[in-house]
């Protein structure tokens, strides 16, 4: 549930089509009460004009404040603490356990071998051969996580957690520079399977809703 602007609650701070899409998910999929605020990237402002290197001073997003005010950045770490608020939506396993750790192992995964490697995707001044180069790197690992994927549902098992909203959020930038997956059917299907939950509908359009307010 997102409340509106000014109540006290957890503010989400994000910028569309970026990696804090994952931590939205995590939001929506935990059914907590959190404010939806947009950064610009360039600017390092958000819509109402506020400086945000005074929240997160890395400038990057996602940060999340929480309702005393403090604040968590990074991923990896945000999608851990939201999963943890809501253990009755089974999105992570219990801490201490084996399966939190390959919760985790999933986690830095994603970020230091898929995430990490889009950035010069994302750049003008990357060469073509550069572009290619990067691409290659990616489908070969993106392999890798097809075949992790056979006779599972999710990355760990029947069950989604906050990895799989990550590993969602590669995929569609894997889309969006026009790396081609088609060769693994599996990621696709497991893409659609993923699209297809009401928190990625229900995060689109609110992100959609604030994409004016720049």
């Amino acid at each position: 549930m997102i409340r509106a602007e000014g109540e006290t609650t957890m503010k989400l701070y994000f910028a569309p089509g970026a990696c804090s899409f994952s931590p939205h998910l995590a939001l929506r999929e935990a059914g907590l009460e959190f404010t939806l605020i947009r950064v610009d990237l360039g600017t390092k402002t958000t819509h109402e004009g506020d400086d945000f290197t005074r929240v997160n001073p890395k400038g990057q997003v996602p940060a999340l404040v929480l309702d005393d005010g403090a604040v968590l950045t990074e991923g990896p770490a945000i999608v851990q603490y939201v999963a943890d608020q809501a253990p009755d939506k089974h999105l992570a396993p219990p801490n201490g356990t084996f399966a939190r750790y390959q919760l985790q192992e999933w986690l830095n995964y994603i970020s230091t071998e898929l995430h990490k490697t889009f950035g010069p995707l994302f750049s003008k001044g990357t060469t073509e051969e550069t572009r290619e180069s990067i691409k290659a790197v990616l489908a070969r690992r993106f392999a890798w996580v097809a075949g992790q994927l056979e006779g599972r549902e999710f990355l760990l098992g029947e069950r989604y957690t906050v990895a799989d909203g990550y590993l969602y959020t590669m995929l569609s930038w894997a889309r969006f520079v026009g790396l081609d997956l088609s060769a693994h059917p599996r990621l696709g299907e497991y893409f659609a399977r993923i699209k297809a939950r009401p928190s990625v509908a229900a995060a689109i359009a609110a992100e959609n809703a604030l994409r004016a307010k720049v």
